[in-house]
């Protein structure tokens, strides 16, 4: 905490994304991707980390809300749809964000899964791999 008080680019940078302003906290994690490129120790992590802030303030933004049109987060983030679809479309695809972006009406859906979801697909694939064995146990015994 001492850091804030004194660098105020940490604080900013800290800040904008605790705040809510997607645009500037953009622009900070610009600088502190530079920061971390110059730095010797830093510089083989610096897109790892610049990924893992890019998909933690996408996760912020994407909570809030069920759906969202991409030119309000483009708006948002201060770049373009262009640049927001692709980068969503990665981190989608890469099960990092749980969403759909339908193109045809430029927006974005957020799917949220949820932990019994999770159960009853488990207990379900469980369940099915029982019966199989019950099924060939079955078999194996009536021969």
């Amino acid at each position: 905490l001492e850091v804030l008080y004194q660098c105020p680019d940490v604080k900013k940078y800290l800040f904008s994304l605790y705040n809510c302003q997607y645009s500037e906290f953009f622009q900070e994690l610009g600088r502190v991707e530079q920061i971390l490129k110059a730095d010797r120790y830093l510089a083989p992590h610096y897109a790892f980390y610049v990924r893992e802030m890019k998909i933690k303030a996408y996760a912020q933004l994407l909570e809030s809300y069920r759906s969202l049109t991409l030119s309000y987060m483009a708006d948002a983030f201060g770049v373009t749809e262009e640049y927001m679809d692709t980068e969503l479309c990665r981190f989608i695809a890469s099960g990092r964000l749980h969403a759909k972006i339908d193109k045809v009406g430029g927006i974005v859906v957020t799917n949220r899964p949820d932990s019994k979801n999770g159960q009853y697909q488990t207990c379900i694939k469980q369940g099915d791999i029982l019966l199989n064995r019950v099924q060939k146990l079955s078999r194996v015994i009536n021969i």
